[in-house]
């Protein structure tokens, strides 16, 4: 299982503190980082156990479970780029006065008018919530979608591929392993999408690549290296400095 599967599978409890327990691993749903029990981590001339190692590495690497999540699409929350301003000075613990004037917007009750709107939105998420978990133990024949990786730049149709789809695309243009070259770019948004996902699997999280190294990683998956290179950038997988000195997988 991917992390976008455990992601997406996740609790709202393991959420919030950004990691799972998986047997003797603390696994980081923000970026897929593993972390064994038993064993003591050093990180800046002080030693943590496991689990509160793992905290360390959320607050260092992401800045906190709630930085992630707000800085994730807005097809992926629901949130307009004002309220996801809203949401991040709410958090730094600011008065509504001092919002008012950061933002420059109405007055004090125009900002108390939208934290009350933002929890009406949080009773409507509650009780789709609770309902879509009470669908899942009546709907038998609900299938198992592609999981949409978290830095998806465009959350749309081409992500309605079960499972069953995915396996059966993987086959068609992988027929020799997903480790060895593509037969064809597919033609089709879904088809591509399930490709490219795989192809994204080759590189690794937290690597910086120069140009020539990561064309050298792609033209392992397909001939025509800069065509992939420039659907992993559009679909969402990779990112890059402007001048395309760097690349780096984004998580």
């Amino acid at each position: 299982m991917d992390i976008a599967d455990i992601f997406w599978n996740a609790s709202l409890e393991e959420l919030k503190r950004g990691y799972i327990i998986e047997k003797d691993t603390f696994i980081c749903l923000l970026c897929g980082e593993k972390v064994e029990k038993g064993i003591v981590y050093p990180y800046e001339n002080r030693l943590y156990e496991a689990e509160r190692f793992m905290r360390v590495h959320i607050e260092s690497a992401h800045g906190s479970v709630f930085d992630y999540l707000i800085g994730m699409d807005k097809k992926l929350t629901g949130l307009t780029d004002h309220q996801k301003s809203l949401l991040r000075l709410f958090y730094q613990g600011k008065p509504d006065s001092e919002i008012q004037q950061e933002l420059g917007i109405g007055s004090t009750s125009t900002i108390r008018h939208h934290r009350f709107a933002l929890k009406e939105k949080e009773r409507q998420a509650k009780t789709f919530l609770a309902m879509m978990e009470l669908l899942k133990e009546k709907d038998e024949y609900a299938p198992a979608f592609l999981p949409v990786h978290k830095t998806a730049r465009m959350v749309d149709d081409r992500y309605n591929i079960t499972k069953e789809e995915q396996k059966k695309i993987i086959l068609k243009y992988f027929p020799d392993g997903t480790n060895h070259s593509l037969v064809k770019f597919p033609p089709k948004e879904k088809q591509r999408l399930v490709v490219l996902q795989e192809i994204a699997k080759r590189l690794e999280i937290d690597h910086i690549y120069d140009e020539k190294e990561l064309n050298e990683i792609l033209k392992g998956a397909y001939d025509d290296y800069v065509l992939i290179r420039r659907y992993l950038i559009e679909y969402g997988f990779i990112d890059r400095k402007p001048d395309g000195s760097q690349y780096w997988l984004k998580k």
